[in-house]
């Protein structure tokens, strides 16, 4: 394709400079182009923790972001996802030691409705009681957590590693561990769709009383 043909396939498009949210000081996280800012909405962008704060230690963990809002030449995102890379994980996975999963859906105190997955890694193989336990400090912790902070405190407790670090120091009492991670968090429902879940099930339970009625 020639030169010309280019210039005049991306006549009228502009570059977007797609910038984190304030939970990650606004940084830079690429561009998108679009002939209209209404197509930029909606999009999605993946990097790594490690491009964000440039230690590439952190390139284990994968940060997803949607397009809300567009400016003039610049588009905003929102976090939806935090996750570990599965290789990553995989390389803490050990021969006749146990690997303990949650998935908890949880409330934070400003309303939104986010599901946080965390996995402890065990020295040897522990029994299905220790592995039950485990997996109840694990909840009570996470919904601790949620309980105390808002979304943006809460996300932080899991990137800087302080929520998995409560969760190994009350697990390790009951078997020891190796390791504990958050593998995923991932933003379910923002406060407003909360809201209107919450009026939608309001509803239905006083239709349902005006048939029983």
């Amino acid at each position: 394709m020639s030169e010309r043909s280019v210039s005049k396939q991306r006549s009228g498009k502009r570059w977007y400079s797609i910038i984190a949210p304030e939970e990650f000081d606004r940084t830079e996280l690429g561009s998108t182009m679009a002939d209209d800012p209404d197509k930029v909405v909606g999009r999605t962008v993946e990097v790594t923790l490690g491009d964000i704060t440039g230690d590439q230690g952190e390139n284990n963990t994968k940060l997803t972001f949607k397009i809300r809002d567009v400016g003039t030449d610049a588009a905003y995102t929102e976090f939806i996802k935090h996750e570990l890379a599965r290789d990553y994980l995989r390389s803490l996975v050990r021969r006749g030691a146990s690997k303990i999963d949650a998935a908890i859906t949880v409330l934070t105190t400003d309303e939104y409705r986010i599901q946080i997955q965390p996995v402890a890694f065990t020295t040897k193989k522990a029994d299905r009681s220790q592995e039950k336990a485990i997996r109840r400090v694990m909840i009570d912790l996470v919904e601790e957590a949620a309980a105390e902070r808002t979304f943006s405190d809460l996300l932080d407790s899991v990137i800087e590693g302080t929520l998995s670090s409560a969760i190994y120091a009350d697990a390790k009492t009951i078997y020891p561990l190796r390791r504990v991670e958050v593998k995923k968090l991932t933003l379910e429902a923002r406060p407003a769709e909360v809201a209107a879940e919450e009026a939608a099930a309001v509803d239905v339970d006083e239709s349902d009383l005006a048939v029983d009625g």
